[in-house]
């Protein structure tokens, strides 16, 4: 398998009200956990149908609640794709629970912080965090309508300053698709076995992939097909909306057993590594960037390295690891021990 395939098949594979919700206590957490509903003007009239009231976890630290005149820094997590705000915070058979992960990085070196986290669980099963016709507008979502939310509902460091960004996946994806539009909203990103970096088009079994995604008629026949399918599919509602086309309203790169040239350029232009070189101002703007992956996840780990690389040569600073793991194994370790306290580090505190 070439490199260029490697990192496809795993693109391929990974690819306000405020209302309370009941929810299982956290009873054995030192700080507390709000589960609000914040409604999205960026995300009405998404052709899936997909509600712009989206449910969002916050974590409030064990201080918050005592020292009421204490503010703290942000850091905004998304999940990745067919993962859910729900299952990141409540499910206890998931394989990550971030309440306790965070909580685990404060007895380590980090600090006291805010950690919220949007369901950007979809029709397709993920929204990519981009912005589409098909599925809303998530960048505004995630960088304006979100953010607004907290500040004025919490005890937040107004400004840039006191804002980080990171996510898992899917999430890391969105990372670093937001992190190199919006440095004016955050000050310093992190992401965690990002997704989708370089997406290839190269023809060579292109068209049997595609030719199983395009068998898919209807939003309800999403839910059933194959991992690869969904993130097939997911993929094309984020990056190559199509509004004559339902009820799906997507193009494929491959369609009717012809390349779709025009499609897959689509595709690419949303690849981060495709757009770096457009947005090195933007990266220079920032406190602090990392960035990691673990070995056995080889697709992905070789596209980081390839960030590495391309940002070494523009001299961007960054951070640039990989460990030993797999895609998901050790992700909550990385968190608590890289990842909380690398923003410990780099937000501002007051």
């Amino acid at each position: 398998m070439s490199y260029q395939q490697t990192i496809f098949v795993t693109a391929a594979l990974l690819a306000g009200v405020h209302t309370a919700f009941a929810q299982p206590a956290q009873t054995s957490l030192k700080g507390s956990v709000d589960r609000v509903t914040v409604h999205g003007k960026a995300l009405e009239g998404n052709l899936s149908g997909d509600s712009a009231d989206r449910a969002v976890s916050v974590y409030l630290p064990p201080s918050y609640k005592v020292e009421a005149g204490r503010r703290y820094p942000v850091v905004y997590m998304l999940h990745g794709f067919t993962d859910s705000e729900e299952k990141w915070w409540r499910k206890p058979d998931h394989w990550i629970n971030l309440p306790r992960v965070i909580e685990e990085s404060l007895e380590g070196e980090a600090r006291e912080l805010i950690v919220v986290m949007p369901d950007a669980f979809t029709r397709f099963q993920g929204s990519m965090y981009s912005n589409s016709a098909a599925t809303g507008d998530w960048e505004t979502f995630v960088a304006e309508e979100l953010v607004t939310y907290v500040d004025s509902h919490y005890r937040t460091v107004p400004g840039r300053a006191g804002r980080g960004l990171a996510g898992h996946s899917m999430g890391g994806y969105g990372t670093l698709r937001i992190g190199l539009k919006r440095p004016d909203v955050f000050a310093a990103i992190y992401a965690l076995s990002p997704c989708c970096l370089m997406p290839n088009m190269d023809m060579e079994g292109l068209g049997s992939r595609m030719a199983k995604a395009a068998s898919v008629r209807s939003v309800a026949e999403i839910g059933q097909a194959d991992f690869g399918t969904k993130a097939t599919l997911a993929s094309a509602a984020a990056w190559s909306p199509n509004p004559d086309k339902p009820p799906l309203f997507i193009d494929l790169p491959w369609e009717d057993g012809k390349p779709q040239p025009l499609v897959a350029a689509r595709w690419v232009a949303n690849a981060p590594i495709a757009m770096v070189d457009q947005y090195l101002p933007n990266l220079r703007r920032y406190r602090a960037i990392a960035f990691d992956a673990g070995d056995a996840d080889k697709g992905i780990a070789a596209s980081i390295r390839l960030l590495d690389e391309i940002l070494n040569r523009y001299q961007v600073q960054h951070t640039f690891e990989i460990y030993e793991g797999t895609h998901t194994s050790g992700v909550g370790e990385r968190i608590a021990e890289r990842a909380l306290p690398f923003f410990s580090e780099n937000l501002s505190f007051e």
